[in-house]
């Protein structure tokens, strides 16, 4: 649900920074979790010191979090905004030393600054650093999802074969930027954006050039830097990406005049679909490789509740409620707030427990809940989209 931060100002007056990228690279892996939201979290060094990041290659320039800055009292220049999702956002810019990712060491040069909010990741404490296009698009990144690990690899090196499909850097925009086909037509540019939790996502323009029906459409809500959105909901039962022909595409579409539009884009291919394939992106050879993973083409996983949650210490503040649901027909309403479910209490790791599988649970179930004003409600799941 973390998604593109795409910088509106030319880079600070710092000299450009110098990158050397040892020759035992291919042989050093970062290791990584997967977010709530999808996105890949690591560790990297900036001037010594451990900092906990994203890639996320939709974003213009790498980002630190005001946070970060504060703590370790460093100097910010001013800087202007940036457009994000959810709206624009201010940002400031500081120079660094080093920046250690993996084998590649960048000497100099500067960082934006930004506020990095939790709810963008599903996690309760924000990261500190977003690594964005600049570290990055001078060589290739094998992103392993399956074993949760990357590196980065001269551009040109194809450490393993599967369908081929074209990318590059938006000249204006300066992100990874590939292409999509749905029902014979080429859509055109979308942001490939490891740090976009969600799968695929089309600007309203685009989804109508597509001119497909599908059998259901609901709601739903993603969060970016400048805030949360609402887009239309839809799996596609087939969509192309270069030689790759892939089934049961989670698709979101955003309202007329949507973020992508703005950014005079088609929209986002983001690591909710990434996620299924080993996945190599090196713009400077002009093309991404993805390898399925074992469930590539399964179904992805629906809601039969319509109730999405975020979690607030020991209860659950509803974000939304899905367009058709039973949620929505049962009279619930976005700031509800549960503190029990079945009899249980919400733990503090609710987004990795087997309570939060409520939400997706059998047809005909039905949940019980303990409301946080002391009311209690039951829901019965089925399916809806």
């Amino acid at each position: 649900m973390f998604t593109a931060l795409l910088l509106v100002l030319t880079a600070a007056t710092a000299p450009p920074p110098s990158d050397v990228l040892a020759p035992d690279t291919e042989s050093t892996w970062v290791p990584f979790d997967l977010t709530p939201g999808n996105q890949i979290r690591f560790t990297l060094q900036v001037d010594g010191a451990p900092v906990v990041a994203i890639l996320d290659t939709g974003v213009s320039f790498t980002v630190a979090s005001r946070a970060f800055v504060t703590a370790h009292r460093l100097k910010v220049r001013s800087g202007g905004s940036a457009s994000a999702i959810g709206g624009v956002v201010p940002i400031g810019w500081v120079d660094t030393k080093t920046i250690r990712l993996g084998r590649l060491t960048r000497s100099g040069g500067s960082i934006t600054v930004a506020a990095l909010p939790a709810a963008a990741t599903g996690r309760s404490r924000p990261i500190e650093m977003l690594v964005g296009r600049d570290l990055t698009e001078g060589y290739a990144l094998d992103v392993d999802y399956g074993a949760r690990r990357f590196r980065l690899l001269a551009s040109g090196r194809m450490p393993f074969t599967g369908a081929v499909a074209p990318l590059a850097i938006s000249r204006d925009r300066l992100v990874y930027t590939g292409e999509i086909s749905l029902n014979g037509r080429r859509l055109r540019p979308l942001i490939v954006d490891t740090g976009d939790g969600n799968a695929i996502t089309l600007s309203a323009e685009s989804w109508a050039t597509a001119r497909l029906i599908p059998p259901a459409r609901t709601s739903t809500i993603s969060f970016g830097l400048g805030g949360a959105i609402v887009t239309d909901l839809v799996i596609l039962e087939e969509m192309k990406m270069g030689t790759l022909v892939a089934k049961n595409v989670e698709l979101q579409i955003e309202s007329g005049g949507g973020f992508s539009q703005r950014m005079g884009m088609a929209g986002r291919i983001g690591s909710g679909f990434l996620q299924k394939y080993r996945v190599l992106l090196d713009p400077k050879a002009g093309r991404m490789v993805l390898k399925p993973g074992p469930n590539a083409d399964a179904e992805p996983l629906k809601s039969t509740s319509g109730v999405l949650v975020a979690s607030q210490g020991d209860r659950l503040r509803v974000l939304h409620i899905m367009r058709g649901s039973p949620a929505e027909r049962a009279g619930w309403h976005n700031g509800d707030m549960i503190c029990m479910i079945d009899g249980a209490s919400i733990p503090a790791d609710y987004a990795g427990s087997t309570l939060s599988t409520w939400s997706i649970g059998k047809t005909g179930r039905v949940v019980a809940f303990d409301m946080c004003d002391g009311s209690r409600r039951a829901l019965t799941l089925r399916p809806f989209y």
